[in-house]
């Protein structure tokens, strides 16, 4: 049965391509005007940045700007801008290119350290358990109290954990079985996130050197990271390192074509699992994701391993990953979420409880006394992405002195197959029918994590007299 808010959200949008006209087909020039726009709007965002006090002091990033403006802007409010029809299909590609991307320039291989286990449960039983609780919430609170789609629950996850990455991968598959308002409302819930994990962690990073919680303090960030313009040229770092000589060449130009090409083989298995099978449907960022590895692979047994580099690779993914953030806002239907606003409301509101009481609990209970710098990263990541963490976490401690990010990359090996998996899993689940078994799976797999951390006595033995406050 046909959820009404499908018709309105399918109903505005054939509107505005039937007001739009026949002059508005899709050509290479409509593909020009919109990243024409959006990159401007890029622009804008990150002179914003480096200009507004009040944009600095909140950290954000040039791509929510620019996203907000462009939805602003745009023909849903404004109208001064006119977005083609095909912009909010722009993420399901970009965000196949952050996945083939992934696949090139992420480390195999490893263990988890001794060092990094405690790092490892809790991010871990924080990722797992925000999955869990909040699919479970939305099939036994959200869908019989506001009536929403079973669904709707991982909504919260998608958007505060997964970030614009997710919300891009997962609202992309689901559009294509037919929940057109599966991307507003995955970038809806990203943008607050981002807004929580700023302003919270702003918060909690100035109570906590204020009372001398933070073991490397100092308390200003350094001024490129406020600004988000590096002055001194000696400090500017490399991107990236060239692998061929440009007479061949241009070694950006071999990245690019290798990743975009690895997402056109992604596209053509694509089709031909779907001629094949045709209630079958694969994600385009997994299948990316999987070619990716099959090329790594490829070049291993090619006898070169280093063909690609992995700063160059990693550069062009961020490239992607700041228009798709950007396009992915831009092409927010506000209509979608009319329907919803009460629903999102609530789920936000306790999303963020969530993510304030694991803070205050499991970051004393993981990490001991020098718990608030790895406690206030978990924050910023439980609600955005690693690079808000990070970025919070260098408030407190600005030089990385606490082991941090050490003791999470380590960790990071172990806690990949839960990322990568929740993110491939999320949609075929909706798509099978298996929403509320994904929600228990996840949900004991959080709470088995944090029974072994106990029982094989992972926690510290002595923690702060009152470990939960700041």
């Amino acid at each position: 049965m046909s959820h009404p808010w499908f018709i309105v959200t399918d109903k505005l949008r054939e509107d505005n391509r039937q007001q739009k006209g026949a002059a508005m087909d899709f050509t290479p020039y409509t593909l020009l005007t919109d990243i024409g726009w959006i990159s401007i709007l890029l622009i804008i965002g990150n002179v914003l940045r480096n200009r507004l006090v009040v944009l600095q002091k909140l950290l954000l990033p040039a791509p929510i700007t620019a996203g907000l403006l462009g939805l602003l802007l745009g023909q849903e409010v404004l109208g001064v801008i006119t977005w083609s029809d095909q912009v909010g299909t722009y993420t399901t590609l970009l965000i196949a290119v952050v996945f083939a991307s992934m696949a090139y320039s992420m480390e195999l291989g490893g263990s988890v350290a001794t060092g990094a286990r405690n790092m490892w449960g809790y991010s871990t039983a924080m990722f797992m358990g925000q999955w869990g609780l909040f699919i479970l919430l939305g099939i036994y609170l959200f869908a019989p109290v506001f009536g929403t789609e079973p669904w709707f629950g991982m909504m919260l996850p998608v958007g505060f954990v997964g970030g614009f990455g997710t919300a891009a991968a997962v609202g992309s598959a689901l559009e294509e079985i037919g929940i057109a308002e599966a991307s507003s409302l995955g970038f809806t819930s990203a943008t607050v996130g981002t807004l929580v994990a700023i302003v919270g962690g702003v918060i909690m990073a100035n109570i906590g050197i204020k009372r001398g919680k933070a073991s490397q303090l100092a308390g200003d960030l350094p001024e490129d990271l406020r600004t988000g313009y590096i002055v001194n040229e000696a400090e500017r770092p490399s991107i990236g390192r060239a692998t061929t000589n440009p007479s061949s060449i241009e070694p950006l130009a071999l990245h690019a074509g290798f990743i975009v090409f690895t997402v056109l083989i992604a596209y053509i298995v694509n089709g031909a699992i779907k001629g094949q099978w045709p209630n079958v449907s694969i994600p385009l960022f997994a299948m990316s994701f999987v070619i990716g590895l099959i090329g790594r692979l490829l070049l291993k047994l090619a006898g070169r391993p280093n063909y690609l580099d992995g700063d160059t690779i990693n550069s062009v993914s961020g490239a992607a990953t700041d228009y798709m953030i950007a396009f992915g806002i831009a092409s927010i239907v506000p209509a979608a979420l009319a329907g919803y606003w009460q629903a999102l409301v609530v789920i936000f509101v306790l999303g963020t409880v969530f993510c304030v009481v694991w803070m205050l609990w499991a970051g004393p209970t993981f990490f001991g006394e020098n718990w608030l710098e790895r406690g206030l990263f978990g924050w910023g990541w439980a609600t955005a992405a690693v690079a808000t963490g990070i970025a919070l976490l260098k408030m407190v401690d600005p030089k990385l002195k606490s082991g941090t990010l050490n003791e999470y990359g380590v960790a990071y090996v172990g806690f990949a197959p839960f990322e990568i998996g929740m993110t491939i899993l999320a949609p075929i689940a909706v798509i099978a029918g298996f929403t509320t078994g994904l929600g228990w799976v996840a949900f004991l797999i959080a709470v088995g994590v944090v029974v072994m951390a106990f029982v094989l006595k992972w926690v510290p033995v002595r923690r702060e007299s009152s470990p939960s406050r700041l």
